[in-house]
């Protein structure tokens, strides 16, 4: 490999571990949390981390632009299924696990800077691509038929109380959850239900705090 490319590769290596190590300092501690104590998680200097992102917002604004990204990726892979009850339950499960993990920080990122980011466009269009899945899950034969969009917001909602302690026992709790529901969205299991909640998924802001 030529110097120029080992150094691109270490510029891209240290700019995930700075992405990793902040995520998981600001959903542990806050958005407080100093700068120097990322540079230290990652295994940086902080003159490396300030060279990559020369602000605590820039830094912060990042992360929660990775967070979005992945979450429209997710959506993306589950259109992309073949097996429309399988992309379901494969969408459903990841996005409960990046909440578990998130343990707040999209709250917070949110309250602090509310102009950062174009979040709306984007939960728009994850909206969207979680109503198309939640359609063909429905016409495979495999989604109750009275699952409606609210109920990924009671979803959330849910999996958003059993999210607490400490990020091993959130994670457990959510995986546990996460596999009851959806044995009760089976279209199998499609018993009367109560009226359709008015909840949309803007309602999830502030839940966690």
């Amino acid at each position: 490999m030529e110097p120029a490319q080992v150094l691109r590769a270490d510029a891209r290596h240290n700019r995930v571990r700075i992405l990793e190590a902040a995520r998981e300092s600001f959903a542990a501690r806050g958005l407080d949390v100093p700068m120097a104590a990322i540079a230290r998680r990652a295994g940086v200097g902080v003159a490396t981390l300030y060279r990559r992102f020369p602000s605590r917002e820039s830094l912060i604004t990042e992360v929660f632009s990775d967070e979005l990204a992945t979450c429209a990726s997710v959506v993306d892979e589950a259109l992309a299924d073949p097996d429309p009850w399988r992309g379901f339950c494969s969408m459903i499960e990841k996005v409960c696990a990046m909440q578990a993990a998130d343990r707040g920080f999209t709250d917070a990122f949110l309250t602090a800077f509310p102009d950062a980011i174009d979040y709306e466009r984007t939960r728009v269009r994850a909206e969207r691509g979680f109503a198309e899945v939640m359609r063909r899950a429905k016409a495979a034969g495999r989604l109750r038929a009275d699952f409606d969009l609210a109920d990924l917001t009671l979803v959330l909602k849910a999996n958003c109380g059993v999210a607490t302690g400490t990020s091993q026992a959130a994670a457990a709790a959510s995986r546990r959850l996460v596999a009851y529901l959806l044995q009760s969205f089976r279209v199998e299991h499609a018993e009367p239900l109560p009226p359709v909640p008015p909840l949309t998924l803007d309602s999830l802001l502030g839940s966690a705090s």
